[in-house]
């Protein structure tokens, strides 16, 4: 999927720790007036937050599991890499993309006026490239693999430009706000509209169904980026925090511990308490046999859930984007990226073979799903293992010569120049105008 923070929020690594790129660094990065280097050379940030990518590298390996390895054990329940990873990798690569954006549109500065204009253009390029290798890999990965997520990503990125200003308490109640309501809207706006197609996009759909292909990703996907605002907000927010207190990263992690408590309790009173449980099944049986029933309660639907009742949203199984799954997730996320930066406040030799593949998402990602297309490439638990060697061998061998991974300087060097381009526009047109006065 896809990803240096300023002075104010940086941290420096610990003694002898190697430095690693960030995928998310402008390039150039400019400086803190928002001009940008006049050098045009990539720089390498002199600060890490290795805990950062290191939580981009469990997603990375999160969604390579789930991937590879079969859902179900032979006694019927979720395999350990499921019960881990399906549905909490995703929505931990998309509330790491708000961090990223934060860092990239200012980091702990909120962005007005020219540079809220510069950095909207470059995230709509860098929405561009991104949905392109999506829709591009949607080609070559059978749907029954795996969901090519970088479409959805694409439109967040988009999503994320009216929120550049916001401060973060703004952000953070958007974030509840969206939570509670954008999937009861869902729940009744979906009941009028077509299901997703069961394959992955490609510009042969975009092209011919536009508008389907629009509201797929918006409300009927698999990550549908309209509720999934919420991971967006959150990121943002904590992009926008000073990430160099302790006290912030245990905060973090207790309120991230805190939202999977109330989560968990508050879907197990309605179900279990109130009888929730027992309407859904009545209802559910009457649209689909038991076997579907237990598969979409226990291994979770694709992006959303049915809308014959309203008791779907009190579950919170993976994919089903109900408020207590959003909530649920975003608690796990949170909680997993507070633990990563706290470790790495201490050191970042263990962070580091999950920080180098962290930092170059994009190109491992795509990386993985090509891997796992290949009739060469066996699926499994050894699919799952030789994937994962791979990706973090190519990680550590390419980032000690290279400050991105290739798709990353790429997306970096194009949206480096949009934003470039903007600013000195703008600075031209001043002084255009002021000659003429």
């Amino acid at each position: 999927m896809t990803r240096p923070a300023d002075s104010a929020e940086s941290v420096a690594s610990p003694a002898g720790a190697p430095v690693l790129p960030h995928d998310c660094v402008p390039d150039p990065p400019g400086d803190a007036s928002g001009t940008p280097s006049t050098t045009g050379r990539t720089r390498r940030p002199s600060v890490r937050l290795t805990g950062i990518d290191a939580a981009r590298g469990i997603a990375l390996i999160g969604m390579m599991s789930v991937h590879n390895i079969s859902p179900e054990n032979d006694d019927g329940n979720r395999t350990l890499a499921w019960v881990l990873a399906d549905g909490k990798s995703a929505a931990l690569f998309a509330l790491l993309a708000g961090v990223g954006v934060a860092f990239a549109s200012g980091g702990r500065r909120r962005v007005r006026g020219r540079l809220w204009l510069a950095n909207s253009a470059s995230l709509i390029v860098r929405a561009a490239l991104i949905g392109t290798v999506g829709l591009l890999l949607g080609l070559v990965v059978p749907r029954d693999y795996a969901a090519v997520i970088l479409p959805y990503y694409a439109l967040l990125f988009v999503l994320a430009i009216p929120l550049l200003p916001l401060s973060i308490r703004s952000l953070l109640t958007i974030a509840t706000v969206v939570t509670v309501s954008l999937p009861i809207i869902s729940h009744l706006v979906r009941s009028h509209l077509a299901p997703a197609d069961p394959i992955n996009l490609t510009f042969a759909e975009l092209f011919a169904h536009p508008l389907h292909v629009l509201a797929e990703l918006s409300l009927t996907g698999i990550y549908p980026a309209l509720p999934w605002t919420a991971y967006l907000c959150v990121g943002l927010a904590v992009g926008r925090s000073l990430l160099t207190s302790r006290r912030t990263l245990l905060i973090m992690t207790g309120a991230g511990l805190g939202l999977i408590a109330v989560a968990v309790t508050v879907s197990r009173v309605l179900l279990d308490v109130v009888g929730g449980r027992a309407d859904l099944t009545t209802v559910a049986l009457r649209a689909m046999t038991p076997s579907q029933f237990h598969d979409l309660v226990l291994l979770g639907p694709d992006g959303t859930t049915p809308t014959d009742t309203w008791w779907w949203l009190a579950t919170m199984s993976p994919h089903s984007t109900t408020p207590l799954d959003l909530t649920y997730t975003i608690g796990v996320g949170l909680a997993v990226l507070g633990a990563c930066l706290l470790i790495g406040r201490t050191t970042t030799a263990l962070l580091r073979p999950l920080a180098a593949a962290g930092s170059m998402t994009l190109t491992l990602y795509s990386l993985h799903l090509l891997m796992l297309s290949s009739p060469f490439v066996p699926g499994g638990m050894s699919g799952f293992l030789i994937q994962t060697a791979t990706v973090v061998v190519f990680a550590l061998a390419w980032s000690r010569y290279h400050a991105r991974g290739p798709l990353e300087d790429i997306v970096a060097r194009l949206t480096g120049a949009t934003r470039r381009a903007v600013l000195g526009a703008d600075r031209t047109g001043a002084r255009g105008a002021t000659a003429q006065r």
